[in-house]
């Protein structure tokens, strides 16, 4: 089964952890919020970018692992938000920042005052909203227990991920064999019109050579019949298109064979062989000489450019 690269996955889990403060393992710990967010868009290649807590070392290269051995290609994005579940729990002020803003606040009022100007005085909450002067306890968190739980919950996310991009992919499939369904029935109908295509150029090149034989002034000999066969015949091979329609039903074939398969990533093999059906389509339209022929090859070109589209998302 093919996987798209588009897919998106969240999840919200409750963890506790022992605090990193914390002298006995009996201490209550500390419960954290976890909201992920894990996205991908298609890319040339596998293009991994983390948004994570600053502070959790060592977590990006147990992500980054888990990624790579699930996705091929794509444009990856993983968030993930901390936030304490009790946020006041671990609230405290920190007193060098404060003392710091106040000696600010108070060198501003002497500068106010010395110019004759009285300033407001601030009250407790506007001191609590400066920064820094709040600390959320996050020392108190001890990151090396955390690690586990937190690969533990990416795992699920990544699945969760995965699971989507295959949905995507199987509707992606659908799609793509029905174009291919299309494509084999204007091969189909090609091959149909080849007989009378045929006749209508034999009878153009009859047709202008009688229109030759009585110009004036003296006309022309009579056409040797032979001869007129063998040009017939020479116009016939130089503008056959049975190959090209050979290789557009053997194209067909390998696509859905790629399809079906599920052996691993097929976007890279699918996109080569969109060049190929536009190879023959274009050859196919400069061959045509026929109103039926240039009609289906520019229905060709459409249903192949609407192909592509589809295949730059298969992973």
């Amino acid at each position: 089964m093919i996987r798209s690269m588009t897919g998106y996955a969240s999840r919200s889990a409750e963890l506790s952890v022992p605090s990193a403060l914390s002298e006995t393992a009996a201490a209550p710990g500390v419960r954290l919020s976890c909201q992920w967010e894990l996205r991908g868009v298609n890319g040339r290649g596998l293009d991994l970018r983390f948004r994570l807590p600053d502070w959790l070392d060592g977590l990006e290269p147990l992500l980054r692992k888990r990624l790579a051995g699930r996705l091929a290609r794509g444009n990856v994005t993983l968030s993930l938000r901390l936030t304490r579940a009790d946020p006041g729990a671990g609230m405290r002020l920190n007193a060098p920042v404060l003392e710091a803003a106040l000696a600010l606040l108070a060198e501003a009022e002497a500068r106010a005052k010395a110019r004759g100007l009285v300033l407001a005085a601030p009250t407790a909450a506007d001191l609590m909203h400066l920064r820094g002067v709040l600390d959320s306890g996050q020392d108190e968190i001890a990151a090396a227990p955390l690690l586990p739980a937190l690969e533990a919950e990416a795992e699920a996310l990544i699945a969760d991920f995965d699971a989507a991009r295959a949905a995507e992919g199987a509707a992606l499939a659908d799609i793509l064999n029905g174009q291919m369904d299309r494509i084999e029935a204007l091969v189909a109908e090609a091959r149909a019109l080849l007989p009378e295509r045929q006749g209508d150029q034999a009878q153009a090149v009859r047709g202008a050579l009688a229109r030759l034989a009585d110009a004036p002034p003296n006309g022309m000999a009579q056409v040797d019949p032979g001869r007129l066969e063998q040009e017939l015949a020479l116009i016939a091979m130089r503008g056959d298109v049975t190959e090209e329609l050979d290789r557009l039903t053997a194209h067909a074939g390998a696509a859905r064979a790629l399809l079906a398969g599920g052996a691993g990533p097929v976007g890279r093999k699918l996109d080569f062989l969109m060049q190929e059906f536009n190879r023959e389509a274009n050859t196919l339209g400069a061959k045509a000489q026929h109103a039926g022929l240039t009609r289906i090859g520019l229905d060709l070109k459409v249903v192949i450019d609407q192909m592509r589209e589809q295949v730059q998302n298969v992973e």
